[in-house]
């Protein structure tokens, strides 16, 4: 018995520990592998909608689709597909029909046609919706917009959001760019982002909760730290949209893509940028002197537009966003091209850059450098702000977050236990559970007398008696003493973990990179 108080003393002291141990995890693992392992308790038993395309594979390049629809266990119930189609083939905004599943005959919904958030109707045979998309990094990249919609979804529907986390393949340590601002918020910018926002789905779908209030579960990779790029995970890329076949186009989407409306524009599938009046020879001349890390640019007009091609040569440290403001800064130097301005109506200009700030350094001349400044200051404040959303570590080896406490769940034998009050906990260190759903879980029964204050829990014939706010219970027909004590939070009555686990001889682990405590 002391063996077993032993074990649930360390499990609330570890709440307060930091997630060392996920950063000396060595081999590399996807966040829909573990699904299928460790974490799939979180589907197990459930009807499942799966937000995915051709990009939602597993390392051996197996569907999560396939994977999900041959678990035994679960129900797949729906498919949900983002802009471009569950086979992304469609092309840049191009309308994308719902249609039934040719071999499975089940809905697969569009996310990019009538709707772009799941209805409530999409929903009904949904208990948990599962999210299993590659990102490229880039603000403007929709797929990230589809997983806010998703949440929002979930929130209003009272579903669970189960996200499968996957690389950022520019890396977790460039964030850079304008800021997205309130009143430039759309499809293709849906929070206070910065153009790069260095965060993964699972770190994204954290930050976008801040809003919404969703219950999410993010199933973390093992093996990644903020320094890696795509490259360094040993995975093959598959293509995410038509026109970013491959990681030089991830790389350039931001670097030549920002120029919508001006006649600044990119080819060649993000790895060229050009237009027609400007000077190749000068463009790349400014842009190589611009000492830009990890890129130089080859002249290269293409037809009746001057241009340059980017050659990547350090992909650690190239930065997208950055070489994006400087090429196109520099192009507004030697064209003067017209600058888009919104009205009543947003340009898409302003809803890439996510203000109409740019647009009005350029018109005044500011160079590159008088334009990051300008910027500098929301960034930093993002930076700060995104620290306690971070689930993997820097490239130092440090603990990068998060500074608040994840969600804590709670495996009974095996099973999730759904609260109607989140645990947490107290001023004793102490995790402090619902105690009814938890008792239950382990086949007890609980009774709350509401003039004496006590509880009581009841398991073959064994009697524990807890008092409301005192430390006091009497296990059987010993009285003994806590060092902390039942309260009531929200309509619930909480518990420590510590008794309830004793009471039943229980084994507890603690998962500090999920916030999982297991019970059995």
């Amino acid at each position: 018995m002391r063996k077993i108080f032993a074990i649930l003393v360390t499990v609330v002291a570890l709440l307060l520990s930091s997630h060392a141990a996920f950063a000396q995890t060595t081999d590399f693992k996807l966040g829909d592998e573990l699904l299928m392992t460790k974490y799939h308790y979180l589907i197990d038993g459930k009807r499942v909608g799966l937000v995915t395309n051709q990009s939602g594979v597993n390392s051996q390049g197996v569907s999560t689709i396939d994977v999900l629809a041959d678990d035994p266990s679960i129900q797949l119930t729906a498919l949900f597909g983002p802009e471009h189609g569950i086979d992304g083939k469609a092309q840049a905004g191009a309308y994308v029909e719902s249609y039934t599943h040719s071999v499975l005959g089940i809905p697969v919904y569009s996310l990019y046609g009538a709707t772009r958030e799941p209805s409530a109707e999409m929903l009904k045979n949904v208990d948990v919706l599962v999210f299993d998309v590659q990102d490229i990094g880039a603000r403007t990249y929709t797929y990230m917009s589809t997983l806010n919609y998703c949440m929002v979804a979930a929130q209003k529907n009272n579903k669970t959001v189960v996200v499968l986390d996957r690389p950022n393949p520019l890396g977790g340590n460039i964030a850079d760019g304008p800021m997205m601002e309130d009143d430039y918020i759309t499809f293709v910018g849906v929070d206070n982002l910065p153009m790069a926002h260095g965060m993964t789905a699972g770190e994204l779908a954290r930050f976008y909760n801040r809003k919404i209030g969703a219950n999410l579960k993010v199933v973390p990779m093992e093996g990644y730290t903020r320094s890696m790029i795509y490259q360094d995970t040993g995975l093959s890329w598959v293509q995410t949209s038509p026109n970013i076949p491959d990681l030089d186009s991830v790389f350039g989407y931001m670097a030549t893509g920002l120029g919508e409306g001006t006649g600044i524009g990119q080819t060649d599938k993000f790895k060229w940028i050009g237009g027609k009046g400007l000077d190749s020879n000068k463009f790349a001349d400014l842009l190589n002197s611009a000492g830009l890390p990890g890129v130089e640019f080859e002249v290269k007009p293409v037809g009746e537009k001057g241009g340059v091609r980017l050659n990547i040569t350090d992909y650690y440290t190239f930065n997208p966003a950055k070489t994006g403001i400087y090429a196109l800064t520099y192009a507004h130097s030697l064209t003067n091209f017209t600058v888009p301005k919104s009205g009543s109506a947003v340009v898409m200009f302003d809803k890439i850059m996510g203000t109409n700030k740019i647009g009005q350094y350029l018109e005044q001349g500011l160079t590159p450098q008088q334009i990051e400044a300008q910027y500098a200051g929301a960034l930093n404040r993002f930076k700060e702000q995104r620290k306690q959303y971070l689930i993997y570590d820097d490239e130092a080896g440090q603990d990068a977050g998060p500074t608040e406490e994840q969600p804590i769940s709670v495996i009974v034998e095996g099973r999730a236990i759904d609260f109607d009050a989140d645990p947490f906990v107290d001023a004793n260190n102490r995790l402090m559970v619902p105690l009814r759903a938890i008792v239950e879980a382990l086949g007890a029964t609980v009774d709350y007398d509401e003039e004496t204050k006590e509880i009581t829990i009841v398991k073959k014939g064994q009697k524990n008696v807890f008092m409301l706010n005192s430390n006091m219970v009497l296990v059987g027909e010993e009285l003994k003493s806590m060092d902390t004590r039942p309260v009531i939070t929200n309509g619930r009555t909480m518990v420590p973990v510590r008794y309830v686990g004793e009471y039943f001889g229980a084994q507890v682990n603690w998962d500090p990179v999920t916030h999982i405590v297991t019970v059995d």
